[in-house]
């Protein structure tokens, strides 16, 4: 036996291109402050948010990803039969099997494309575009579609005073693909699974069914702000200086849009110079889990405050707890 031959892919890997997808439903927090016997100040002064996106009926996850994908194919300039593998990021597909990725890659006409899901809740876009890079440069794809969706309004207690107001819908995409330079620094990710408690699913499937209801998710929201809000600070710290680069080089700060505190408390911790731009999606479009970093970023570039060719840090994080945190250079 004269050995395996080694597969050999791209030098480096880079977003080409990104795309984003917001619900046709703008939900204030007007519509929700009386079943959960709150105020919009309230809201406002514990989030940040204002308003959010809730899916119709007809906006389901495979609509929503289909036409973030396809953005984010244009935005590449790639025809979705050049993408080798779909990558879907959601724990809102409500079926177990099969994955949402593959009739996601069948309606877009690629042509067989590897696909699965993946499941690392608020962290999975990350995970996911941690993937492709390595997929493109071992060799196993040369352009891979990563996609963030949710509808988690799907799996919300309506009534519930510490979740009602902040979970919300839509789906972000980019390409990944091959890159003369690095356009993807090194992933800085984990989990502590000791807290996974902090963040879950009420009950199990069998269990809500049998109430004829959905499991809808808890979260214990000031340990999961402590935990955030300083844990991460450092895992940002830590893929900024893998990647080679300071905090005074850096353009644009995206991170996961799970609360506008949390997001000034990591800005803080950091140390980000006043020139980064902050990501502060969360106030019209709330938390959208495995979606936001990519609504996050597509709205930064259509309001001009990201260009293509600036440096962005990502920090994910969420139930699991699941964390993950890279440098890239924004498409």
């Amino acid at each position: 036996m004269s050995g395996l031959i080694a597969s050999g892919g791209a030098a480096h890997a880079a977003l080409l291109g990104l795309g984003a997808y917001r619900p046709s439903r703008i939900v204030p927090n007007s519509e929700i402050v009386d079943a959960i016997d709150s105020s919009d100040e309230w809201i406002q002064t514990r989030s940040g948010i204002k308003q959010r996106r809730w899916a119709t009926p007809e906006e389901t996850v495979q609509v929503m990803s289909v036409a973030a994908a396809r953005d984010a194919l244009a935005d590449a300039g790639i025809d979705a039969h050049q993408i080798d593998c779909v990558i879907v990021a959601t724990v809102s597909h409500l079926m177990q099997t099969p994955a949402i990725a593959t009739a996601i890659a069948h309606e877009l006409g690629t042509e067989q494309a590897a696909a699965f899901d993946i499941s690392a809740a608020c962290a999975g876009f990350c995970h996911g575009v941690a993937m492709a890079s390595d997929f493109i440069r071992g060799g196993s794809a040369r352009h891979v579609l990563v996609i963030g969706v949710e509808r988690l309004s799907d799996i919300t207690d309506r009534t519930d005073r510490g979740t009602a107001f902040i979970f919300a819908d839509g789906a972000g995409a980019v390409v990944v693909g091959p890159s003369d330079r690095p356009g993807i620094g090194p992933v800085v990710w984990g989990s502590d699974g000791e807290r996974a408690d902090l963040i879950m699913q009420r009950e199990t499937w069998p269990e809500a069914l049998e109430r004829g209801e959905m499991p809808n998710l808890t979260m214990q929201g000031n340990p999961v702000f402590r935990w955030a809000s300083f844990a991460m600070a450092k895992i940002g710290l830590e893929a900024l200086d893998r990647a080679g680069i300071t905090v005074d080089e850096l353009d644009c700060f995206v991170p996961h849009q799970a609360n506008m505190r949390i997001v000034d408390a990591l800005a803080r911790s950091m140390k980000l110079p006043e020139q980064v731009r902050i990501a502060r999606d969360i106030a019209e479009m709330g938390n959208t889990s495995a979606a936001s970093i990519p609504l996050a970023l597509e709205r930064m570039k259509r309001d001009g405050e990201a260009k293509s060719g600036d440096t962005a840090l990502f920090i994910a994080f969420g139930a699991g707890l699941a964390y993950a945190a890279q440098v890239v250079i924004v498409p």
